[in-house]
C-alpha cells in the first residue's frame, strides 16, 4: 500500500443478483487511490462501475471482498457516521433540507451533535467565498434555489467539518457550461488550500481536464488505465483506453 493515499480502495470486488438469479460482477479486484491535495477523475462509459466504486469509499456499500483504507485503517472499524462526517458524498442531484441556507449549513453540526459553525466567522467565510456561496442566500429557501446554487451550498455544507475528502458523482451534468467550468475550478482550489482529497466521477472529459490531477479510466468493473489526465488523455496506452476515449460522448451517470 502507498502510505500517502488518504482513500485507498484494495483489490474490491463487488456484485449484484441479475433479472435471471444469477450474480453480475460490477467490479473485479479495483484498486483505486487518492492522496491529500489532490483530485482524481474516473471516468468510463455508462455500466463500467464508476458509481459503485465510488459509494464503496463511505460504506453506502459494502464490498464482497477486498478493503477500503482511510489513513491505513479498514474503514469497517470506523462508526458510519465518524466516516462520513470525515468522507462525504456529493451525489448528482442536490438534497437540502428543508429551511433556509442557513439551516442547512448548521443541519450536519446538529446531525453530529456538536456546536454548530459560525457562519460569520473569518474561517467560515472563507469556505463561502470559495465555494461561490453568496452570503445574501443564507435567509433564502435553500430549496428554491437554481440547480448550480443548491450544488454549491451541498459542497459548503459538506466542508463545514472534520472533512477529508470529497466523493463527488456527476457533480456538473445539471449545471450549464459557464458554472459547471466555475465548480472545477472550486474542486482545484479546495485541494490546493484545504488539502482536501476529492474522488470526481464524471462522464464530461473537458470538466476533468480543468481540475483533475490524475484520471483513472474504468471499462466493465475495472481500472484499465490510471496516470496525469492530461497524458492518460492525450496518449492513452491501452486499446480499450484509446476506444473509449475516440467515442466518449455525453451520458446521463453510471446505472452501476
Amino acid at each position: 500500500m502507498n502510505c500517502r493515499e488518504l482513500l485507498l480502495a484494495e483489490d474490491v470486488t463487488v456484485s449484484r443478483p441479475g433479472n435471471d438469479g444469477s450474480f453480475e460482477r460490477i467490479l473485479e479486484k479495483t484498486t483505486l487511490g487518492v492522496t491529500p491535495g489532490e483530485v482524481l477523475a474516473v471516468a468510463g462509459p455508462s455500466g463500467s462501475g464508476k458509481s459503485t466504486l465510488l459509494r464503496l469509499y463511505n460504506r453506502l456499500l459494502e464490498p464482497d471482498s477486498g478493503q477500503v483504507l482511510l489513513s491505513g485503517k479498514d474503514i469497517r472499524t470506523v462508526s458510519p457516521p465518524v466516516l462520513r462526517a470525515q468522507v462525504l458524498l456529493v451525489a448528482q442531484k442536490p438534497y437540502l433540507f428543508p429551511g433556509t441556507v442557513s439551516n442547512n449549513l448548521r443541519a450536519s453540526a446538529r446531525l453530529r451533535r456538536v456546536e454548530p459553525p459560525e457562519l460569520h466567522s473569518p474561517e467560515t467565510k472563507s469556505l463561502v467565498e470559495m465555494c461561490r456561496v453568496e452570503t445574501s442566500w443564507l435567509d433564502r429557501d435553500a430549496r428554491k434555489l437554481s440547480v448550480g446554487q443548491q450544488q454549491r451550498v451541498c459542497l459548503l455544507r459538506a466542508l463545514l467539518g472534520p472533512c477529508k475528502a470529497l466523493l463527488l458523482d456527476e457533480p456538473t451534468s445539471a449545471l450549464d457550461r459557464q458554472t459547471g467550468v466555475q465548480m472545477a475550478q472550486t474542486f482545484k482550489l479546495l485541494t490546493k488550500e484545504k488539502g482536501l482529497a476529492i474522488i470526481l466521477v464524471t462522464h464530461d472529459l473537458e470538466i476533468a481536464e480543468i481540475c483533475a490531477d490524475r484520471i483513472a479510466l474504468m471499462i466493465s468493473g475495472s481500472v484499465i488505465e490510471t496516470g496525469p489526465v492530461t497524458q492518460v488523455l492525450n496518449a492513452p496506452q491501452a486499446e480499450a483506453s484509446r476506444q473509449f476515449l475516440s467515442s466518449a460522448v455525453p451520458d446521463n451517470g453510471d446505472v452501476a
